[in-house]
């Protein structure tokens, strides 16, 4: 079975290297990421993701990975920046404040698909204009929900996470193992020598 990795993020790319799979084809599908009029972040994080598992065209014998990443305050779903200013807006929305970030990961094979969600609350603290204004001036922020990423420079903004760090990082690595597993793709084999 060959996996797909249906998603053009490093990141993601970095996480599965961690429980030992190198995609062997990357697809990133292009679908629209508009959310529905009303769509709670939840529903939507999970639709995203099943809409990325369906538009990747598929062999017999492929397995594809789809995941989104959403950051959420409260009903708010704060996508990916559209511009420096817009990730300003984010980060001062979020600063002093608890949020959510919701990862679905949707993996299919044929017509079945496997899915989970995860959702961890995190912590950022609150920013000084120095903090806020050096941030930005990184970059950091570009193609990142919320317009920040844990694992990078912001990580010193955020004091405490309850639940999944790899998760908030872009893909939750015990779930995404077991989803694995459910589908039937071979995890922990030794290879021969």
């Amino acid at each position: 079975m060959r996996l797909v990795l249906g998603s053009g993020s490093p990141r993601r790319k970095e996480l599965l290297a961690q429980i030992g799979l190198v995609p062997d084809s990357i697809r990133p599908p292009d679908i629209d990421e508009t959310p529905l009029p009303g769509e709670l972040p939840r529903p939507y994080c999970v639709r995203l993701a099943r809409e990325k598992a369906l538009a990747v065209e598929l062999a017999e014998d492929e397995l594809v990975l789809c995941a989104d990443t959403t950051v959420a305050l409260g009903r708010r779903i704060l996508g990916k920046p559209e511009d420096e200013k817009q990730a300003a807006e984010f980060l001062v929305k979020l600063a002093g404040r608890r949020h959510q970030v919701i990862t679905a990961v949707a993996l299919r094979r044929g017509d079945r698909i496997w899915q989970k969600d995860v959702v961890t609350a995190v912590k950022m603290k609150r920013l000084s204009d120095v903090e806020l204004n050096a941030y930005l001036a990184s970059g950091d922020w570009r193609g990142k929900a919320g317009g920040y990423g844990i694992q990078g420079p912001a990580g010193a903004f955020i004091p405490w996470i309850s639940g999944s760090f790899t998760a908030v990082v872009g893909l939750p690595v015990a779930e995404t193992a077991n989803l694995l597993q459910a589908a039937g793709y071979p995890l922990y084999t030794q290879s021969e020598a």
